[in-house]
């Protein structure tokens, strides 16, 4: 993966940045992905942040090799605190971590009023998909469009969300994906049989224990009942 050639993952939270947006890209590493945007000419400005040292220098490096230091600024910073209200932000990306992360990093921006509410959030969470639903619906987004796709065999999903008029969502549409639910594909069906197998071993373990955690078992065959109609 370069600047000129992303993963697939990558270049599928890039499809979903609007044309000429003003991009954060929020755990850069390498800048890969604002670069690449700039480079095929489908935002005007970006910011690439990063927390750690490391991969703050090579997307330092990456945009002064790419010829885009006029248009890209790097930041060291933790999460959020990379924008600055004169970025005039209309985007945000976050990719590459869990569904928890992401969440703390997007309720500290709010908190801290790095992010109004107009910006477009496209999150590609690794693990903990529902928590960041939560939010989302906790904080009136709108989730308008989903993707999930494998690559190097695993599976990874994204989630596009804007302010606007709140929606309420069920549970089995907060843990599977109120958009993904509409259009199973075959990765999406992958991933469910995978997880029902997995959710079934832990419950068959929990109901080995000689203190059962009552709650977790109910929530576990609730999730394995919505799974099984899913799959169905």
């Amino acid at each position: 993966m370069n600047e000129q050639e992303l993963s697939r993952r990558l270049a599928r939270v890039g499809a979903h940045v609007p044309k000429n947006a003003r991009l954060a890209d929020i755990g850069s590493d390498h800048a890969y992905l604002p670069v690449a945007l700039m480079l095929q000419e489908q935002i005007e400005f970006a910011v690439a942040g990063e927390v750690v040292k490391g991969p703050f220098h090579s997307a330092e490096k990456q945009v002064r090799k790419s010829g885009l230091t006029n248009n890209i600024v790097v930041r060291l910073a933790d999460g959020l605190d990379a924008i600055e209200p004169s970025d005039n932000i209309t985007a945000i990306t976050i990719a590459g971590m869990g569904g928890t992360l992401i969440r703390s990093i997007l309720e500290a921006g709010k908190q801290k009023q790095r992010i109004t509410g107009s910006e477009r959030l496209i999150l590609q969470p690794n693990i903990g998909e529902k928590t960041l639903r939560e939010w989302l619906v906790a904080n009136n987004y709108t989730i308008i469009e989903e993707e999930i796709l494998e690559e190097n065999k695993k599976i990874y999903e994204i989630i596009v969300a804007e302010q606007q008029t709140p929606v309420k969502y069920s549970e089995q549409e907060l843990l599977f994906g109120p958009q993904l639910m509409k259009n199973p594909t075959d990765v999406f069906y992958q991933k469910w049989q995978h997880e029902l197998a997995a959710r079934k071993r832990v419950l068959k373990e929990l109901e080995k224990a000689e203190k059962q955690p009552v709650e977790k078992i109910q929530e576990l065959q609730t999730q394995i009942q919505w799974i099984e109609e899913v799959l169905a």
